[in-house]
This record gives structure tokens, sequence and C-alpha cells, in this order.
């Protein structure tokens, strides 16, 4: 039996990585969690293989040019993506493999799996001013980065109607968003 990617989308400040460690905590030995690449410089604490495989920009493109990557995007003047390597392995040997990605790459990935072979959650924070407040709670920014935001933001919710599930996770509603998501994650996986 082929195992399948569920990957996890929503906007920034929707709870995505948070509702990924609960499932990492309560489950996380049921599931591959792939390790994603990035050009950008560790943060304190952060070592190579742990939360990303840290590249240069040359080894980045390099990597890239050689086809090794099922989706990535640039950042700012950073590079982040998933290796092939990291998933499709688990996926024939008949794992479920779930992956936090951006709609960009979300939409990369589609033109390179099959619908078998492939699952998306959509998290739902709800309307822009509740995911504002959440975005900067979390750091300071500017007017134009905010802007910015918010257009990704728009992009974004258009993906929602691609989602074979959509979990809603308002402000105060984190509790129901984890048991949603775990249930979301068990249906997929099952599929």
């Amino acid at each position: 039996m082929k195992g399948k990617l569920i990957l996890v989308v929503g906007p920034t400040g929707s709870g995505k990585g948070t509702l990924l460690s609960y499932l990492r905590e309560t489950e996380g030995a049921s599931y591959v969690f792939p390790i994603s690449c990035t050009t950008r410089a560790p943060r304190p604490g952060e070592k190579d293989g742990g939360t990303y495989y840290f590249l240069t920009k040359e080894e980045f493109e390099k990597r890239e040019a050689a086809g090794e990557f099922l989706e990535w995007a640039a950042y700012g003047s950073n590079y982040y993506g998933t290796l092939k390597s990291e998933i499709l392995p688990y996926i024939e040997q008949g794992k479920t493999v779930i992956r936090e990605v951006e709609v960009q790459g979300a939409r990369q990935i589609q033109t390179l799996l099959s619908n078998d072979d492939l699952q998306i959650i959509f998290i739902d924070a709800g309307e822009w001013a509740d995911l504002e407040r959440r975005i900067l709670a979390r750091a300071s920014m500017t007017e134009a980065e905010l802007l910015a935001r918010r257009k990704r933001y728009e992009d974004e919710l258009t993906f929602k109607g691609e989602a074979a599930r959509v979990v809603a996770n308002p402000d105060g509603g984190l509790e129901q968003a984890k048991i949603d998501f775990i249930q979301a994650v068990h249906e997929l996986a099952a599929q």
C-alpha cells in the first residue's frame, strides 16, 4: 500500500506550526515530518538537520538545478525548499508524510504528485483583523510589511477551496482546532 503526503497550508499566524507541534507531541511516531532546506543563517540553538538543513545559496541553486526539490520558494533574500528525498521514499514505503508548506509550494507539489498521493488541510484563522492581531503579537513590522502580509493572506485564502479538509482555528478556538486537526489527519491518512 502506498502512503501519502498531507500538506498543511494556511496564512501566516493561522496556527499551522502550533497544530503540527501538537500532532508531533501526541502522535509523532505515526507520521514522517520531513526536514526543509534553507539558505538563511541558523538561529541560536538551531543545528543542521534539526529544524532545517542549512545550505549556501550556491548549494541550494545547484540542488534545485539538479531537480532535487519537490518544492521551493524565495522569501526575502533566502531560499526555502523540501527535498524529494525527504518525502517520496516514505510515500513509496506506505507511510504518511506531513508537511507545513506555503501556498506557492503546495501549488508546485500539486503539479508533481497525483491526487492519490496528496491531500491538503487548510488552517483557517478567520478574518484578516484577527490574523493581523496574531501577527503583530508575534513581531513588530512596518506598514509595508503588513500590507504585503495582507496581500499574501488574500492569495492564500483562494487556495482554501482546493483543500480536502478545512480546520477552523479562530481566536480562542485552539483546543477545538487541535481535535479537528487530528481528526482530519486520521481521515486523510486512511483514504
